[in-house]
């Protein structure tokens, strides 16, 4: 059974970093997009970033574009997501997801995504 565990969740100053885990588990990460993706409280879930894990191609959406790196580590079936610079509109609650995929570049677009994780919450305050 396909299945996704996030860690790595807390609470963190302004400007501070944390590093995100998505351990996958019943599946390989052959041929897969894997995505994090957060949600606010009254708020939409929101894309971040995504990886190819065939491919290791990557892609970010612009709000979190050159201050998270998403990562992954096939020995440990296990993706990142190093988030620095945190911002108190960073706090959310953080899910990965997976969706079986040939394509070269993945969207980080929620509808896009099939397997979910139960998230971690982020939280950003002084």
């Amino acid at each position: 059974q396909l299945q996704l565990v996030e860690s790595g969740g807390g609470l963190v100053q302004p400007g501070g970093s944390l590093r995100l885990s998505c351990a996958a588990s019943g599946f390989t990460l052959d041929y897969y997009a894997i995505g994090w993706f957060r949600q606010a409280p009254g708020k939409e879930r929101e894309g971040l970033s995504c990886i190819s894990t065939k491919f290791r191609t990557t892609n970010y959406a612009d709000s979190v574009k050159g201050r998270f790196t998403i990562s992954i580590d096939s020995a440990k079936n296990t993706v990142y997501l190093q988030m620095n610079s945190l911002k108190p509109e960073d706090t959310a609650v953080y899910y990965c997801a997976a969706v079986a995929t040939v394509q070269v570049l993945c969207v980080p677009h929620p509808k896009n995504y099939v397997h979910w994780g139960q998230g971690t919450q982020v939280t950003v305050s002084s």
